[in-house]
């Protein structure tokens, strides 16, 4: 997948905004000092009077996302996700969660591989924080295509929506002709029957690459695409562990709350079976490059190929 164009999915952001807001009368955008890292400044160059700067004052965004709502409108509240789903949390769960409005959160810069901002911008505790919220939708997009459909699916969607895209390229793997998204619904790249390989976001392409690399092993892997964390594909993740047997999630989040545990869970109540979670190990970040980084703490093709092999 080297020669593949890669697009980071906040550039994805920015032009599904703005595509929407040449459709929609009723999207309007909210951010919060941040519109040129985020790319709701594409929406704002078009429709400047329906973009709204909040300021260094994501409490006061989300309120004002949740009022807006109230009124009939469409808001993309957007900021860094250590901010949106972190310092904001009160805000979302009580002002938007709780009457269960019609607020999208778009939430970019997730996990480490926001790189050299460090530990106090990786965020790699947004999906364990929004899945605790009753009613909120959690969708962590893997390539610019889908990126741009789950925008378009979080409009159309009536409730509160989180949706994480990332600060770095991705390779685009899928065939916009042909894909189409669907709010809760996975979707199976790769079929295999020896171990599935259950990915989120940007790990999705790394899970494809491992599963080339397993493949020239004698192992088949099957690779599953898990956009939406909530709610779960749970037909598509119990016929994967009735079939594979073996199951290995990966997420550029912490092995706690995210992708993994929403697996477990599942799992453990309705057909126990063998699972290894790839993510972050209970731990926080630290300053470098993002391909460095994914590399330190086991977000790559070579870590997914070692953990299956090992998985007994």
């Amino acid at each position: 997948m080297a020669d593949v164009k890669k697009i980071a999915t906040r550039e994805s952001y920015g032009n599904a905004l703005a595509e929407l807001g040449r459709e929609h009368d009723n999207v309007v955008v909210l951010d919060a000092d941040l519109a040129g890292a985020t790319k709701t400044s594409t929406f704002k160059k078009e429709f400047p009077d329906r973009h709204f700067d909040c300021g260094i004052a994501e409490g006061n965004m989300m309120a004002v996302a949740a009022g807006l709502a109230s009124m009939g409108m469409v808001p993309f509240a957007s900021t860094f996700a250590m901010f949106a789903a972190g310092r904001a949390f009160e805000q979302v769960r009580n002002s938007i969660g709780y009457p269960h409005l019609n607020v999208k959160i778009g939430a970019t810069h997730g996990g480490i591989s926001v790189g050299e901002d460090g530990a106090s911008h990786q965020c790699c505790e947004d999906f364990a924080l929004m899945r605790s919220i009753p009613g909120m939708t959690v969708i962590c997009p893997a390539d610019d295509v889908e990126a741009r459909a789950a925008v378009k699916a979080a409009y159309e969607f009536e409730g509160p929506v989180y949706l994480r895209f990332g600060r770095s390229g991705v390779p685009v793997f899928h065939d916009e002709s042909r894909f189409r998204f669907e709010i809760g619904k996975g979707e199976v790249l790769q079929d295999g029957n020896d171990v599935a390989i259950i990915a989120t976001g940007l790990m999705v392409g790394e899970a494809l690459k491992a599963a080339e690399d397993l493949k020239a092993e004698g192992i088949s892997a099957r690779v599953i695409n898990m956009a939406t964390i909530k709610p779960l594909d749970e037909e598509l993740v119990l016929s994967a562990a009735l079939e594979c047997g073996r199951i290995v999630t990966c997420e550029e989040h912490s092995v706690i709350g995210g992708l993994g545990e929403a697996v477990c869970s599942l799992l453990a109540e309705k057909h126990p079976a063998p699972v290894r979670r790839i993510g972050v190990n209970d731990e926080f970040g630290h300053s470098g490059p993002a391909a460095d980084l994914l590399k330190d703490f086991g977000l790559s093709a070579e870590n997914i190929v070692k953990t299956v092999k090992e998985f007994k």
